[in-house]
């Protein structure tokens, strides 16, 4: 998988650098996997739900979530948004999701 872009992850890093080494173990994990489909994301992230056209991955023991919207085509991932739970909880997010 193509990875855009990992600018999200740096600065995600840099404001909480206790999920550094668990965004580091996803973008390894997705950038060596070929999804063709949700059930392929899930097999390799166990952690991962469905939100209208978006995938929200629950990152270092769900303290952070990486919301994302993947083109199985075209084998690329869009990273949306990182956000810490409370972030997350207040739904904003959704309106990139059509949900």
């Amino acid at each position: 998988m193509r990875i855009l872009s990992r600018k999200r992850i740096r600065e995600a890093s840099a404001r909480h650098p206790e999920w550094e080494a668990s965004l580091a173990a996803w973008y390894r994990i997705t950038k060596g996997s070929e999804w063709r489909n949700f059930p392929d994301v899930k097999r390799s992230w166990r952690n991962v739900d469905g939100v209208g056209t978006c995938v929200v991955f629950d990152i270092s023991h769900n303290k952070c979530r990486l919301i994302a919207y993947i083109n199985y085509t075209s084998q690329k991932v869009f990273i949306l948004h990182i956000l810490s739970h409370p972030e997350y909880a207040k739904d904003w997010w959704k309106n990139d999701c059509r949900a």
